[in-house]
C-alpha cells in the first residue's frame, strides 16, 4: 500500500507590488532584488483577506476541482504562523467558512466529525501537518486528510526584510492514493532552540498608552505580526539544520549522496534564490570541493558545474516565489507546484521521478524527506494554471502598499472580489470582543 499526497490546490492573494517599485522607494538598486534574490512581484492581502481566508479559498478550490466529498475528509490539519487567535485554531475559522459554501450540496456542517487543528513551527509548520496526516493515513489507510498551509509574511516597513513579504496557501488531500506524490516515511530530522526569527509579544508600560483603560494591567503585552529577527544568523542556522537533517537522512536511508538522484530540490524559500545559495555547503561536502574561507564559497557557488546543477534541479521550483514572494509554511509546497507546472507545460514525463524536499523552520527545525511522482501525476496538475493564474492578480501603487500595511484602509481595494472575505470583527459585545466573522461572495 502507498502513501503520500492525492492531489492539491492553492490560492494566492489578489494583489500585488512590483518589487521595482518598492526597491526605487526604499533607496535599493531593482537589479540587488531582482536578479540578486530573484524577486520580481510581492503578494500582498488586500483588506478583507487574511491567513483563514487564504486556507478556506485553497480547501474549497481542493474540494471543487478534485470532487471531494467533505464527508470524506476525517482531519484539516492547518500549518500557519499567521495565527488570529491564541486559542481558537485559524483552521477552524477555514472549516466553518468552506461549510457555508458547501451547505446547499452537502448541508450542514459538513465537517461535523473532522478534526481541525493548526500546528505551528515557523515556517516548517505545514511540513509537520503532513508528517502527522501521513502517519495517521497509515495507522488508518481508510480515511483521508487534509493539510493545509497558510501563511502572510509581513515585516515592518523599511526595514530589511521588507522585501520578502508575500502570502498565500497551499492544500493537500493526503491518502492511500498518491495520485501526485507517494512520499517515503522515512525522515531526516534536526532541531535546536534558537532566537533567529520569532514573534514574541512586546511589552508597553500602561501610562505610555494613549487613554488605556483602567482595567488594563501595568504591563500591557503586545502581539504584532512583523517578527524579530536576525537575517545574517537566520541564514545561518538554516544552513546548519538543512545539513543536520540531510545527514540525518541518509543515515537513517543508507543512501549516498541522496541529492543527486532527485530530480528536483524543493526547499522553503524565504525568497526565490534562497534554496541554490544555501545548498552550496551541502553540495561541496558530497563532491569533494573545499568550502573553508568565503573565497571558495563563492567559487562554488559561480562553478559551472553548480550552474548547472541549480538549472537542472532547482530553478523551476524558483520561479512561483519571484511572483509571490515568501509565503512562510506555504512556500515549500508551493516550490513544488512551481516545478511540476513547469513540467507539466513543458510536456515533461516526471513518472517515477524522485523529489526531494528540504523543509526549515526558524526558531530551529529542519526536516528532509522525499517522495516519488505518480503515474497519475498530470492528471492532478491539469487542475492549476498557476502562471496564468498569476497574471489575473491585480497590480496596487506603493502609497496603496503602506496604506494596507498600516492597516489605514477601511474598504477593499477590490470591492467587487469573489469568494471569502472578513465582513466584521465584534468591538462591543464583551462576550464575544474580537469575534470575526467572514462572508462567501459567489
Amino acid at each position: 500500500m502507498t502513501f503520500g499526497i492525492e492531489a492539491a490546490s492553492y490560492y494566492v492573494p489578489s494583489l500585488y507590488l512590483e518589487i521595482k517599485d518598492l526597491a526605487e522607494k526604499r533607496g535599493i538598486e531593482p537589479a540587488k532584488l531582482e536578479k540578486g534574490l530573484g524577486l520580481h512581484k510581492m503578494g500582498f492581502p488586500d483588506v478583507h483577506e487574511d491567513a483563514a481566508t487564504f486556507a478556506a479559498e485553497a480547501l474549497l478550490k481542493l474540494i471543487k476541482d478534485y470532487t471531494i466529498n467533505p464527508k470524506d475528509i476525517s482531519r484539516i490539519y492547518l500549518g500557519t504562523e499567521s495565527a488570529l487567535d491564541a486559542a481558537k485554531p485559524t483552521a477552524s475559522y477555514a472549516m466553518q467558512m468552506v461549510e457555508k459554501a458547501l451547505e446547499k450540496e452537502f448541508g450542514e456542517r459538513c465537517f461535523k466529525n473532522c478534526d481541525v487543528v493548526d500546528m505551528t513551527f515557523a515556517c516548517i509548520g505545514a511540513v509537520d501537518a503532513l508528517h502527522n496526516s501521513l502517519d495517521f493515513v497509515r495507522s488508518n489507510p481508510d480515511k483521508k486528510a487534509i493539510v493545509i498551509a497558510s501563511d502572510y509574511a509581513k515585516y515592518e516597513l523599511a526595514s530589511s526584510g521588507e522585501y520578502t513579504q508575500g502570502g498565500g496557501a497551499v492544500s493537500l488531500l493526503v491518502s492511500t492514493k498518491p495520485d501526485l506524490l507517494e512520499i517515503e516515511n522515512k525522515w531526516g530530522i534536526a532541531t535546536e532552540s534558537v532566537f533567529d526569527f520569532f514573534k514574541p509579544r512586546r511589552h508597553f508600560k500602561k501610562e505610555n498608552l494613549i487613554n488605556a483603560p483602567e482595567t488594563f494591567p501595568d504591563k500591557i503585552e503586545v502581539f504584532t505580526d512583523e517578527p524579530v529577527f536576525d537575517g545574517q544568523y537566520s541564514n545561518q542556522c538554516y544552513q546548519d539544520r538543512i545539513r543536520e537533517a540531510y545527514d540525518h537522512y541518509k543515515e537513517i536511508t543508507g543512501k549516498n549522496n541522496p541529492h543527486k538522484n532527485w530530480k528536483y530540490l524543493i526547499f522553503h524559500l524565504p525568497y526565490a534564490f534562497h534554496g541554490k545559495r544555501v545548498f552550496t555547503e551541502i553540495y561541496s561536502l558530497e563532491n569533494g570541493l573545499s568550502y573553508e574561507t568565503p573565497e571558495e564559497q563563492k567559487a562554488v557557488a559561480k562553478s559551472e558545474d553548480y550552474i548547472q546543477f541549480i538549472n537542472d534541479k532547482i530553478e523551476k521550483s524558483q520561479r512561483a516565489s519571484s511572483e509571490i514572494g515568501n509565503m512562510y509554511t506555504a512556500s515549500i509546497f508551493m516550490a513544488l507546484l512551481s516545478a511540476l507546472q513547469v513540467s507539466f507545460n513543458e510536456k515533461e514525463d516526471l513518472t517515477g521521478s524522485e523529489i526531494g524536499f528540504l523543509g526549515y523552520g526558524s526558531g530551529s527545525k529542519s526536516k528532509v524527506f522525499s517522495g516519488k511522482v505518480s503515474r497519475n501525476w498530470k492528471n492532478v496538475v491539469s487542475k492549476w494554471n498557476l502562471f496564468e493564474d498569476l497574471k489575473t492578480r491585480t497590480a496596487i501603487s506603493f502609497e496603496t502598499y503602506e496604506k494596507l500595511h498600516r492597516k489605514q484602509l477601511e474598504e477593499s481595494v477590490n470591492p467587487n472580489y469573489k469568494g471569502f472575505g472578513l465582513q466584521s470583527v465584534e468591538l462591543e459585545n464583551p462576550l464575544l470582543l474580537g469575534a470575526r466573522y467572514y462572508e462567501y461572495k459567489a
